[in-house]
């Protein structure tokens, strides 16, 4: 039996999107089929979201907003940056489609807030003002296209695959001549832990930008 029209809410609605979308992603998000999971139907559910596009990007507010409040950690602005975009890798790798969302879609608040976030603590660091607008959209950048292709390759695998394992393969029988240096680094991409790997490339975008200081 559907349940009234007057029990669900947004915030019902947006965590079962969420939740169809980490089982089926963004093609198997229907209004059809949240109405289905709530026990409910289509029209009740546009009473409160008005497309499928703002529940995108509602959905995706939900996932990221908690990464964005694990990145408060006290007066260190490296520190907070490297909080910030350690908790939005791993919100995307735990719901892949969130990366589509936030690159098709980069004016949302979601993107608005991370770079908001980033930029402060730019600021604090010292960066001139002439300077932070590069420096910010630099960091957002990384975090944003890293995050994304990591999700994106792990889409592109069945479940449990060892996805490093399948890139140093794969380098392995590139040609010698054309890719020595990819093959040169086949064992680290074998070994390398994604997520070390990401802030790595953090700390180095942060390291250049203290040169502008």
């Amino acid at each position: 039996m559907a349940t009234r029209t007057d029990a669900l809410s947004r915030e019902r609605i947006v965590a079962a999107a969420v939740a169809l979308l980490d089982v089926a992603g963004e093609s198997g998000l229907t209004f059809r089929a949240l109405a289905a999971h709530l026990r409910t139907g289509p029209g009740a559910i546009y009473w409160h979201v008005a497309n499928k596009d703002e529940l995108l990007i509602a959905a995706t507010d939900a996932v990221l907003g908690a990464a964005m409040a694990a990145g408060v950690t006290g007066d260190d602005p490296r520190a907070t940056i490297r909080a910030v975009a350690l908790g939005v890798f791993d919100a995307i790798d735990a719901h892949p489609w969130a990366g589509t969302q936030l690159t098709r879609m980069p004016s949302q608040r979601s993107v608005l807030r991370l770079f908001e976030r980033v930029g402060r603590q730019l600021q604090a660091l010292g960066v001139p003002a002439a300077a932070q607008f590069g420096a910010a959209s630099a960091v957002l950048n990384y975090i944003l296209g890293v995050a994304g292709q990591n999700a994106a390759l792990a889409r592109s695998q069945e479940p449990g695959t060892d996805r490093t394992a399948v890139l140093a393969a794969a380098s392995a029988d590139l040609d010698p001549d054309e890719y020595p240096f990819t093959r040169s680094v086949a064992a680290q991409l074998r070994d390398h832990d994604d997520r070390e790997q990401f802030l790595a490339g953090v700390d180095l975008v942060l390291a250049g930008i203290a040169t502008l200081r």
